[in-house]
């Protein structure tokens, strides 16, 4: 094996998930569609990444299939099968390094093909190639995947895809087999991923013809994103702006379409939270923690305090009265769709200016995240309390009532702590659609069955009170249910509220473009 392999170990390299049987027939049936019923016999296929050789099961012309695999023992498998009636060819099964040999290496008849202009416009790459990823400035990343020399070679066009082996794969095939066509399975990162905007730029054949399924129904694959099947024309030159892909759901049944579409030269919502957030020299009520700007990281998007210690990685955006608003819509809009493997890739982004004049859907966004944090008053002073003490019967004054004082608009600083300087002054108190005060309704109900229990803590949050009613396990984990069924029915009824006021919202996230629709 050659010095320079992709993989300290030849099983790793392969690296390629196997294609379940139902995507195998539905990706040949969507060639079909796009080559022509009779493809087969007017095309060559080649499998440059073709493991044991599951992809080309169904197929019929032996006479127009290659398959090549870098792990020998791979050949012998397919040899094997040859042998027990799989439809190939033995002279058609061979060793081959894609990332390293030089195509001098092929058969005869395969070189043929690719060296012949007009044959190349009638050969079909049909792969799935390994996913794994590797570091992309150094070539070595959690696999121990190292330098292939299709990673040196066009090392300038891959960018920071450098380190992801099918873009290895996609960047000599587009390279060096120019015309062909090219039906993958991949993740869709190609289209969209900030990481490929460098490859993108570069790699810019048609592409004919998508569908997407869910990751977890290959083998060994637990993760909730999308796989494509993709079919592109090499010999077509255009860049990438959209596509509608077609969904199947695990059974193999359609469910409808996805639009995908590339977020080249787009501005993120990082970067207008960022433009709303200038930091100050004051008191701060909070921390927001974010990672990344898509739905793949929802559960990296937290509100804490502001004396927790801080991970590495990621933002961290300190809230104050003057990007409270912006906090909240930014916390809310990141949560209040689902993440699923459908929407997994996409991309929030810098809004339109419409959100600036809904008050309505500020204060919507608002009152989610106050019901909706990870506050904890054993860090310091809880600022995110959203009642008064009289409204929950609580047996003490609270340290802070600066959320109830921004709420009602009482903006003048009486010396206590609970205001900050440079909070531009509102006398006007905030005004709530009728989701929004059932939410409140919902959790002053439960503030008021907490502050009832003779050991409440009268400056608990949210946070708070689902740990004192839940508890912890042996692991530290809070558990999922309360053995006070009067507290699960009170929490029920909240994240009930909360669910119906989070779709009031989420046609604005559209709207005010931070998802494109």
């Amino acid at each position: 094996m050659n010095k320079q392999s992709s993989f300290k170990d030849s099983r790793e390299r392969k690296g390629a998930f196997y294609t379940p049987k139902q995507w195998v027939e539905l990706s040949q049936k969507y060639i079909g569609d796009v080559l022509g019923e009779n493809w087969q016999d007017e095309y060559v296929i080649w499998d440059c990444a073709a493991g044991t050789g599951n992809l080309l099961a169904g197929l019929t012309n032996k006479y127009n299939i290659w398959a090549s695999t870098l792990d020998k023992a791979d050949v012998d498998v397919m040899k094997d099968r040859i042998r027990n009636g799989a439809n190939l060819l033995e002279d058609h099964v061979f060793q081959f390094d894609f990332l390293n040999d030089d195509f001098d290496k092929l058969p005869e008849g395969l070189q043929d093909i690719i060296k012949n202009e007009k044959k190349r416009k009638k050969l079909v790459i049909y792969i799935n190639p390994p996913y794994a990823e590797g570091d992309s400035k150094i070539g070595k990343g959690r696999k121990g995947i190292q330098i292939s020399k299709i990673q040196t070679k066009y090392k300038q066009q891959l960018g920071k895809a450098s380190g992801e082996i099918f873009a290895q794969f996609f960047v000599r095939i587009y390279s060096e087999v120019p015309d062909c066509i090219l039906a993958n399975f991949s993740k869709i990162k190609i289209l969209q991923s900030p990481n490929f905007s460098l490859f993108r730029e570069y790699f810019k054949p048609k592409l004919k013809k998508l569908f997407i399924v869910p990751a977890y129904t290959f083998d060994n694959v637990t993760g909730q994103f999308p796989i494509g099947f993709f079919i592109w024309d090499l010999s077509v030159k255009e860049s990438f702006k959209k596509i509608k892909a077609d969904i199947y759901d695990p059974d193999g049944n359609y469910t409808g379409k996805k639009k995908i579409i590339s977020y080249d030269k787009v501005k993120y919502i990082s970067e207008w939270l960022e433009y709303n957030s200038k930091e100050i020299a004051e008191k701060y009520i909070g921390h927001l923690a974010s990672v990344g700007n898509d739905f793949q990281n929802q559960r990296c998007v937290f509100i804490d305090d502001v004396n927790r210690q801080k991970k590495k990685g990621g933002r961290h955006t300190m809230i104050n009265a003057e990007n409270l608003v912006v906090s909240s819509i930014y916390y809310t809009v990141r949560h209040c769709i689902n993440a699923d493997w459908i929407n997994d890739r996409d991309q929030f982004l810098f809004p339109n200016g419409g959100w600036e004049k809904d008050k309505e859907f500020q204060n919507d966004c608002l009152t989610y995240t106050l019901f909706n944090n990870n506050i904890q008053s054993k860090y310091g002073v809880n600022y995110w309390i959203p009642f008064t003490e009289d409204e929950v019967n609580a047996r003490n004054n609270f340290k802070s009532h600066f959320m109830t004082r921004y709420i009602k608009g009482k903006f003048i600083n009486n010396g206590n702590g609970d205001l900050f300087n440079n909070i531009p002054i509102r006398t006007k108190p905030l005004k709530f659609s009728a989701e929004a005060k059932t939410v409140f309704k919902a959790g002053k109900k439960l503030w008021q069955y907490y502050h009832a229990q003779p050991s409440a803590n009268v400056n608990a949050s949210l946070y708070d009170i689902r740990e004192f009613f839940q508890g912890r396990d042996l692991s530290g984990k809070m558990n999922n249910k309360s053995g006070d069924d009067t507290y699960n029915s009170l929490i029920a009824e909240l994240r009930s509220s909360l669910k119906i006021l989070a779709e009031k919202i989420q046609p604005k996230v559209y709207e005010y473009g931070f998802l494109a629709e």
